[in-house]
């Protein structure tokens, strides 16, 4: 369970956020640009502090303000795949898989390779990888780190349709063969389809909707975007 409750002030709006998030399956977050997803992911893996309010994950205090409690980026287990991959250029995608991992179990370690289908990758540099598989190497990455949550902010948002609907495949197969909970910030209700159990949507800053996909696809918000 991820529990948020936290305001952020910001240029445009005061970011605010309250609700419980069973992590299982894959959760979206939908709005339009500048509603407040990203920050909201970031929020979750630290890289900006609330400026009131707490956030758990599994009965882990990530952070609380009142109780001046704030665990780092790199310590929150919880892994993020950004808009850009992100891979270090001058490293191989075998080492750019295990970079940052503070152990490495060779099971774990095939057993993602497999469900990532980049095998055939490992022995070549970032710049000989499609914009696709560059994406399936930071999820593999991300992963490697032994993650209680795994965060994807817009991870297809660079990439042609063709590659967009294969790491969706890949997603769904996270979920059902490696058994990670995924929060996917997305404005495309197309991804949302495909991969989401349950949507959280964001307007300036606030939370509106929270509940199952299909109730979201349901609602009045939508039916511009349908």
């Amino acid at each position: 369970m991820l529990n948020i409750n936290v305001s952020k002030k910001l240029a445009s709006f005061v970011f605010e956020f309250k609700h419980e998030i069973n992590c299982q399956g894959v959760t979206a977050v939908l709005g339009v640009s500048g509603s407040g997803k990203s920050t909201l992911i970031n929020l979750i893996n630290g890289l900006i502090k609330p400026d009131n309010g707490y956030i758990n994950l599994k009965q882990d205090s990530l952070v609380d303000t009142e109780k001046h409690i704030f665990v780092t980026p790199e310590k929150r287990q919880i892994g993020t795949v950004f808009q850009d991959a992100l891979l270090f250029p001058h490293y191989k995608v075998i080492k750019n898989l295990t970079y940052g991992a503070r152990s490495l179990n060779t099971e774990k370690f095939d057993d993602i390779v497999n469900v990532l289908n980049i095998g055939s990758l490992l022995d070549r540099y970032p710049a000989m990888l499609s914009g696709g598989e560059k994406q399936r190497v930071a999820i593999g990455r991300a992963l490697l780190t032994n993650p209680k949550l795994l965060l994807m902010d817009e991870p297809l948002s660079a990439l042609d349709m063709p590659r967009k609907k294969e790491l969706l495949s890949y997603i769904n197969k996270l979920v059902s063969d490696l058994n990670i909970p995924i929060i996917y910030v997305t404005h495309n209700i197309n991804e949302v389809k495909r991969i989401a159990q349950h949507v959280a949507v964001l307007e300036q800053g606030k939370l509106i909707d929270f509940d199952t996909t299909e109730q979201i696809l349901q609602s009045n918000y939508l039916k511009d975007w349908l």
